[in-house]
Parts: structure tokens; sequence; C-alpha cells
């Protein structure tokens, strides 16, 4: 399981200038992957520094233990879920940190490398898990959901608008055998679009695959117990920085700062403030920040990345 680090940190710059405000302080990066942003993130800090990763991939955090061994005096890494945080650091002993990184994509390794089906390119065995523990798969979930539940899932993780057919081709090609592999998932999608009078700019089989990744590692669910969580866990001035690669993840990091902003959450006809709602952070960026044409060409993985930073006040 060797790794040439071919994963880029996306908008490394970006995340460096808004996250690092005490080079002696706590910081964790919840998605730690092959180490790619923690590594700059270590390089930064002093030897008082602390970052602890968290990653729900073992492959990959082994990966990244490898990489960052020379910074193991001021590094933990941790095998579980950024969801769970408040129970991951006051379990380290730590009861507040100075920031919080999340980069929500998924690494090179993931789809290159895993061989867990995440991409619709490779003829792999049908998983999709980024935590190889946990039960439920994508092959559980094509094979065993109802019309409605798969149809639900592409149609609101995927924003796919041609849910139902899909949907009803998956079933009707279980029927016949189980789907194992992400090839001929893909297959099925292609033989829907194809037939349709459908124009995609994308892959017709992206939108699905990303709806069925979502579901099997219930990663909405996660980014708003996490976005729960985080007040509490900052300090004063600390910072929150968060890559999104699609509008479904950034509505909620963006939802999330503006009510954080807000503070009272009273009802505007109601003269004095009954909820003691506090103002709890402001945003560093007012819109979400792309990565430069420079970058892009680089490392096209980063043309989706959205980036949303934020102070705790």
């Amino acid at each position: 399981m060797g790794s040439d680090y071919s994963h880029r940190p996306v908008q490394i710059e970006n995340v460096l200038k808004f996250l690092i405000t005490n080079p002696d302080g706590i910081y964790v990066d919840g998605t730690l992957g092959e180490g790619g942003h923690a590594l700059e993130i270590l390089s930064r800090l002093t030897r008082n520094g602390i970052l602890i990763g968290i990653e729900r991939d073992e492959e990959q955090l082994e990966i990244a233990r490898k990489r960052l061994k020379n910074f193991h005096e001021k590094a933990r890494f941790i095998h579980g879920n950024f969801a769970d945080i408040d129970t991951i650091v006051r379990d380290l002993g730590i009861d507040s940190m100075d920031g919080i990184l999340l980069d929500l994509g998924l690494s090179s390794y993931q789809i290159e490398r895993s061989g867990r089906g995440f991409s619709f390119m490779r003829d792999e065995p049908l998983d999709m898990r980024m935590d190889k523990t946990q039960q439920m798969s994508a092959f559980e979930l094509i094979n065993n959901a109802s019309y409605e539940q798969l149809k639900d899932i592409i149609k609101k993780f995927g924003e796919e608008k041609m849910a139902g057919r899909i949907s009803r081709r998956i079933i009707r090609q279980r029927e016949k055998a189980p789907i194992r592999s992400s090839k001929q998932l893909s297959e099925i999608i292609h033989s829907v679009v194809k037939g349709a009078d459908y124009k995609m700019s994308k892959n017709p089989a992206t939108r699905t695959f990303q709806a069925i990744r979502i579901a099997v590692n219930r990663e909405l669910e996660n980014l708003k117990e996490f976005l729960n969580k985080v007040p509490e866990l900052i300090n004063k001035g600390g910072r929150l920085v968060i890559l999104s690669y699609h509008s479904l993840e950034d509505r909620i990091v963006k939802r999330a700062i503006k009510e954080w902003e807000k503070g009272c959450t009273c009802p505007p006809d109601i003269p004095v403030c009954i909820c003691n709602g506090k103002v709890k952070f402001r945003a560093i960026t007012r819109k979400g920040l792309r990565a430069s044409q420079e970058e892009i060409r680089a490392n096209p993985r980063a043309r989706s990345s959205i980036l949303r930073a934020a102070e705790r006040v």
C-alpha cells in the first residue's frame, strides 16, 4: 500500500492564511487523508504547536502517519469520524483548539488506488465506504434499497433529474443478478441517459455516484453533526476553514455560519430578545473562495472547491 503522495492539497495558501492564527496553538485536521494539508500546517507550527489528524479511512491514515513521521512529537493520529470531534479531543485531554480544517473532497488515493469503486471510470467492487469497518456499503445499498429509497437518494444527493428512470433500471438489472461493480453501475446509468434527450457537461454517472457515496458514508449528516459541536470547541479568535465540493455541502456550511453570525433567533416581531442567543462567529470569507486558474491547471480536482472561513468571537 504505497503512495507517491500525488494528492495535492487544495487551496493550500488560502487554508494556511485563514487557519493559523497562533503557531503555538492546537489545530485539528478533521479529514487528514494522505496528510497534504497537515504537512503544510505542521511545517508552520512551533515545537509547542499540536495538530490532531482525524481520518475515517485506515489505509489513508497509515499513509499520512508515514508521511508525517518527522512531526511525530507534535502530531496525533486518530482513526475516527470528524462528526465525533468532541469525544475525540476530550479523550486526548483537550478542551478547545485554535483552528479546525475540513476538506470534504475525495482524495486521489480513494479514487485511484483504494479499489473501492469510488470512480465510474474503473471496474472495481461496488463498495464506496470511506471507513471499511462500517457495515453499509454501496453494494448493500444498490442491491437492497427500494425504488423510492434509491430515487430519493439519487435525486436529493445527486440533484439528478433522471433519478426515477435510473432507479427503475437498477432494480430491473438487480432482479437478474446482483450489481457488483462500479463498471456495471456506470453502464446501467449510461444505458438510461443514452436513450434520453439529456445534454450533460459531465459524465452521466457523476451525479449518481456522488449520491450513492454521500448516502453510504452519511456525509451530510456527519457535516451537520460536526457543525453543531464546533462553536463550543474553538477558542476565541480561532478559525474554522471548510473546503466543500458541491452545492449541498456548501449550502450547509454557509447556512451554519449565517446562523452563528446572527446570534439571536427570536421572531422579528418580538421587541426584546428572549432566546439569549449570542453571536458565535464572524465570516472571514463573505463569498466562498474558488481556486485560482493557475491551481486548477496544476490540479484539476481543485476546480469545484469552495472555501469558507469563519472566526470565533
